[in-house]
This record gives structure tokens, C-alpha cells and sequence, in this order.
């Protein structure tokens, strides 16, 4: 039996299941980044991981930061790493542009469109759920904005609600830093942002760009923000001594229900684990009743 399909508790399995992934920085040619760090390989053990979970997502949301130089090759190799893994998984793949991306790249060679400056953004509806991308980046700059025009793009999707709500995907985060010394790279302006997104059907919001993992709300909408898959923020240091780390890699699960929505961080990390839960125990506990199953297994030992 599926373990996902067993209920143990009060909460029913999700309605879509989204896999969530940020600030890959890939390089045509994978030089290795500031002279340390092998992004290619990087995200390819990230893949693997993904794989590993042996889930069937909805979608696959990469918000950000896709390469570092914006260079054709660079999103033609992420293309190459990433899209037969979502075929296998029969997952579309939303791509979210960062403030490392260029646009008229982006589009051409990524989503096989015409090159054009226009911000990148879309809207998509799978099985009841709507994907809204925006698109922070303002060309020539590291921090993030939102001009009228998107705005009021944004404004115009939301007016219809979707049956099981909206997460919207960014890279920059609506939310303050860790960081004090990152303040400078956030989300322009953002009221103009919260006074659009109040009362509607907005459930989440998925980010990146911080290259750590952390969480807030916004305008009492939850935000999470994934780490990197090329390299972490070493929180372990003091402010004025957080640089980046070949380690702490993740990404994160996302899980959709009717009252909630849970985001979940899945490290990438080679360790042993446990054997508590297994295949059989999974199917033994599917042959039990409810009743059997809490006397078995809730009584402490």
C-alpha cells in the first residue's frame, strides 16, 4: 500500500502536492561559482533527492535566481538537468525569474518565447489550484520591485477566485531578513503589494533570492522561503560574518489541503537513517482497523 493513502490521523491526504526549489545559479560551461562552488553538481544531487521521494508533484516551481550571468547556455543546461526528471514525474515546471536572470534569455532560451524585457509572469490553473509567477526583478539591479503595470496584471487574475485557492510565486520575499545587512536586496515597496493581495484568494506565497530557508506572513498570507540548491547562508555567524557554505542544501514540500497548506524542507544530505517505518509496516497497518492501530502503536512502551 501507498503510505500516502494511509490515514492515521484526522488530516486527509493533500489535493496537490508541489515540489518547491530556488536560486539554482547555473553557469554555461560550470565554472565553479566565486571559485568554489560546482552549482551543476550541486543540482543534480538535488535532483536526485526530489526523485528519490518517490512522489508524483503537481508541479515543480524553481523561484529564481536560475543562473548567475544569465547566459544562454546556462538555461539550456538547466533545462537539460531538470526537464526529463519533470517528464518522469509528469510534473509541468513553473520558472520564476531572479534577480540574476535576464529576461530576453530567459524567454528565448528557457520558455521558447520571443526575447523580450517585459516582466515574466504567469498564471496556471492545475486541477483547481492557480500557480501565479511574478516577476521582481528590475534589470541592472539586485534588490526587487513591482511597477503598476503588473500590479494591476495581478489585481485583474485574483478578481476570480480559484476553487482551491492561489499561491503565488516570487523571488524576492515580502518578509524582513535574518540578515540585517541583506535589507538592502529585499522587495521594494511592498504596501502596494499587501493592499492587492488582502482578500483574496491568495493561500501562500513561495520565494527565494536569501539562499536560506525561513518563513513569516505577509498581509496575513504565509510566505516561505526555500534555500539554494547551489549554495546556503552560514547562519551559524555572526551578521557582519554570513557568507555562503557548500552545505545545507534543500528544497522544500509542498502540500495542499482544504484548511491548510504545509511547507515542508527536505535536506540534501548523504546520512544514515532509521528503520522504524517501513513498506511492511506501512501494510500492516493497513490490514488493522482504526481501534487496533491505536492500541498498538499509541500506548507508550
Amino acid at each position: 500500500m501507498d503510505a500516502a493513502a494511509l490515514q492515521l490521523g484526522q488530516y486527509p491526504p493533500a489535493s496537490h502536492t508541489i515540489l518547491h526549489l530556488s536560486d539554482t545559479h547555473l553557469l554555461a560551461g560550470n565554472p565553479p561559482l566565486g571559485g568554489r562552488f560546482d552549482t551543476a553538481a550541486n543540482l543534480a544531487r538535488t535532483l536526485e533527492a526530489v526523485e528519490a521521494l518517490g512522489v508524483a508533484p503537481d508541479a515543480m516551481v524553481f523561484t529564481g535566481d536560475l543562473t548567475d550571468l544569465g547566459e544562454p547556455d546556462a538555461y539550456r543546461a538547466l533545462r537539460d538537468a531538470v526537464e526529463p526528471l519533470a517528464a518522469h514525474l509528469g510534473a509541468p515546471v513553473l520558472w520564476v525569474a531572479g534577480n540574476h536572470d535576464e529576461r530576453p534569455a530567459m524567454r528565448e532560451t528557457l520558455l521558447d518565447e520571443a526575447p523580450s524585457e517585459e516582466p515574466i509572469v504567469v498564471a496556471r490553473e492545475m486541477n483547481g489550484l492557480r500557480l501565479v509567477a511574478l516577476d521582481t526583478t528590475v534589470p541592472g539591479w539586485h534588490h526587487g520591485d513591482l511597477d503598476a503595470a503588473q500590479l494591476e496584471w495581478l489585481e485583474a487574475v485574483l478578481a476570480q477566485p480559484a476553487p482551491h485557492g492561489t499561491i503565488l510565486a516570487m523571488h524576492h520575499p515580502p518578509l524582513p531578513s535574518h540578515v540585517p545587512l541583506f535589507d538592502i536586496l529585499e522587495l521594494r515597496d511592498q504596501r502596494r503589494l499587501a493592499d492587492i493581495l488582502r482578500g483574496t484568494d491568495v493561500r501562500a506565497i513561495l520565494a527565494g533570492h536569501l539562499h536560506y530557508s525561513t518563513s513569516g506572513t505577509f498581509a496575513g498570507i504565509p510566505v516561505s522561503v526555500a534555500a539554494a540548491t547551489c549554495y546556503t547562508m552560514n547562519l551559524a555567524r555572526p551578521a557582519v560574518e554570513v557568507n555562503g557554505m557548500d552545505a545545507g542544501q534543500s528544497f522544500q514540500l509542498v502540500h495542499v489541503r482544504e484548511d491548510t497548506i504545509t511547507h515542508s524542507v527536505v535536506p540534501v544530505v548523504d546520512a544514515e537513517t532509521g528503520d522504524f517505518f517501513s513498506q511492511e509496516w506501512v501494510d500492516e497497518m493497513a490490514r488493522l482497523s482504526v481501534r487496533e492501530r491505536l492500541e498498538r502503536f499509541s500506548r507508550k512502551r
